[in-house]
């Protein structure tokens, strides 16, 4: 892992309250799917934890990232030829195996997920992305996993993109038979994921030092025991933490 400045090349806008940043860096060589860095934005102490949505070239990767708060409006202002330090590679990334994979995202994250297909189809493997919103104004990853190769689903609650309801419910409507599954969103999304398939689920938390010393992102085992977002995931199995 490396901790330096990296310099922005974009920050713009690619659906409502979402943005994506590419940023020149030496710590894209370093880069695996699933795994975040540490972003530190202007005038706040705690870093912001962000996937790692494509690894560009050696030098080059990019983040999205949704404005929820007064720390991520401030990254959204930042501009072309600004810096920010960023710090990482962290944590365990999805697993690359050598099979035909479904891919579940929601919200904001889809974006480790287009990295993944990436590392899929460079492997020859079918891939197939189901990516759900909560309408269209919010949808976005779709062209983009189809650049690819993927094969992609939308679901959006309003049913204004795609199919009406959640993405276990259009899983199910097209007839999809998952045998493994990889997965990021929200916790209600990684939830109905894993009563319903195995595979390995992604966690977001809100973490302080990203590298397991903190404690600030704990989550519970099912046996009674605990483990660290931060270090021991943000990928973990199925059934292996409680949700």
């Amino acid at each position: 892992m490396k901790n330096g400045p990296a310099e922005i090349l974009s920050n713009e806008r690619i659906a409502e309250d979402t943005y994506e940043m590419i940023l020149r860096t030496g710590i894209a060589r370093e880069v695996r799917c699933g795994q975040f860095v540490q972003v530190q934005v202007p005038g706040y102490f705690l870093r912001r934890p962000i996937s790692v949505h494509r690894v560009l070239d050696e030098n080059t990767l990019s983040l999205i990232y949704k404005v929820v708060g007064d720390g991520t409006r401030t990254l959204s202002q930042t501009a072309a030829e600004d810096f920010l330090d960023l710090f990482g590679p962290l944590g365990n990334g999805f697993p690359v195996l050598d099979e035909d994979i479904v891919l579940i995202g929601g919200g904001v994250g889809v974006p480790p997920l287009v990295e993944t297909a990436a590392q899929y189809r460079r492997l020859g493997r079918q891939v197939t992305a189901v990516l759900g919103f909560n309408n269209s104004s919010a949808a976005f990853g779709e062209e983009e996993f189809r650049s690819l190769g993927c094969d992609v689903i939308v679901a959006t609650m309003d049913g204004s993109l795609g199919y009406k309801g959640t993405v276990i419910d259009a899983i199910q409507a097209a007839g999809l038979v998952p045998a493994t599954v990889l997965a990021c969103g929200p916790v209600p999304m990684l939830r109905a994921v894993a009563e319903n398939y195995r595979g390995y689920i992604s966690l977001e938390a809100r973490m302080a030092c990203g590298i397991g010393a903190c404690m600030g992102c704990v989550v519970k085992t099912p046996d009674g025991g605990s483990l660290r977002v931060c270090k021991d995931g943000p990928v973990f199995r199925t059934g292996e933490v409680q949700l």
